[in-house]
């Protein structure tokens, strides 16, 4: 009787501690479900005031647009300003659109400088593709190109466009192009402008480039110049005169590392939305953890 009674009490306790690991573990994964649900919503919320940052740094860019000689304007010629909101630190890039290469109306001369300038492989190729998608007829161009023959051979299931680029997006679609050039070529070239010649005042170094300028040198000038009562430096053939067109990217770092990244163009002025400063015609945006 004694030996059944101590068999009884250790199985009951054996019992008891299978239990309490049971306990344990439930209580442990709850703690982890729960501890994953705070990182989930903290992340989330840092995601959110990293992009919100990040338009305010377009907002307020805009508001800072102006003509030469204005002690406050940011000159919309690539460099970075930088704006500090709170803890948050956001640098912002604007470049009026006049500075960049226009996909519909350059000539295929200007494209292909603008391609070697980005050390592309053919670029004179490759400038033929791009005026085969924008022109209207199905001739290849005389230095190479690609029309719809071409794109069929590819195993593309389109043709040449034959019709303007609506965005630069496209340049994605055309053959020979690869996700390393786009990204290279993509700050470069614009479909707002609607000049055969961009404008010099505000172009990115390959687009000097491709004018046959002294980027080095219009860089280092742009570099020393800060707003005030002088003017830019004078840039050779340059119009000078601010545009109403933008691309802008705006980047705002948290302290704890969340970076919220934006990039748009968009015309200031009347035209979108009632009561808005300026219309959206493009806008792309997103946040990571560095």
């Amino acid at each position: 009787m004694v030996t059944a009674g101590c068999r009884q009490n250790g199985a009951a306790l054996l019992l008891v501690l299978w239990l309490v690991a049971l306990l344990a573990a439930l209580i442990g994964a709850f703690a982890f479900a729960a501890r994953t649900e705070q990182l989930l919503g903290r992340a989330t919320v840092d995601a959110a005031v990293a992009q919100q940052a990040a338009r305010a740094g377009l907002d307020y860019a805009l508001s800072r647009t102006g003509q030469a000689g204005e002690a406050h304007v940011w000159w919309p010629d690539g460099r970075a300003n930088v704006l500090q909101l709170g803890a948050i630190h956001v640098e912002v890039a604007l470049v009026d659109e006049q500075g960049k290469v226009d996909l519909n109306q350059a000539s295929h001369m200007l494209i292909a400088g603008l391609l070697r300038a980005l050390d592309a492989e053919q670029p004179q190729v490759l400038a033929g593709v791009i005026v085969d998608w924008r022109d209207e007829d199905s001739l290849t161009q005389p230095a190479g190109g690609a029309e719809d023959g071409d794109y069929a051979a590819a195993g593309r299931p389109y043709g040449a466009k034959d019709a303007p680029f609506e965005s630069i997006t496209e340049l994605q679609q055309l053959l020979g192009m690869t996700p390393e050039l786009y990204a290279r070529l993509a700050p470069n070239v614009t479909v707002h402008s609607r000049n055969p010649d961009p404008d010099p005042t505000f172009a990115p170094p390959a687009v000097l480039t491709a004018l046959g300028l002294d980027a080095a040198g219009i860089g280092a000038r742009r570099a020393a110049w800060r707003p005030g009562p002088d003017a830019p430096p004078v840039v050779p053939g340059a119009v000078g005169r601010v545009g109403g067109t933008f691309g802008i990217v705006s980047r705002a770092r948290l302290p704890h590392g969340y970076e919220g990244t934006l990039r748009a163009v968009v015309r200031t002025g009347p035209g979108g939305l009632p009561g808005a400063a300026y219309t959206v015609l493009s806008w792309e945006e997103g946040s990571l953890l560095r």
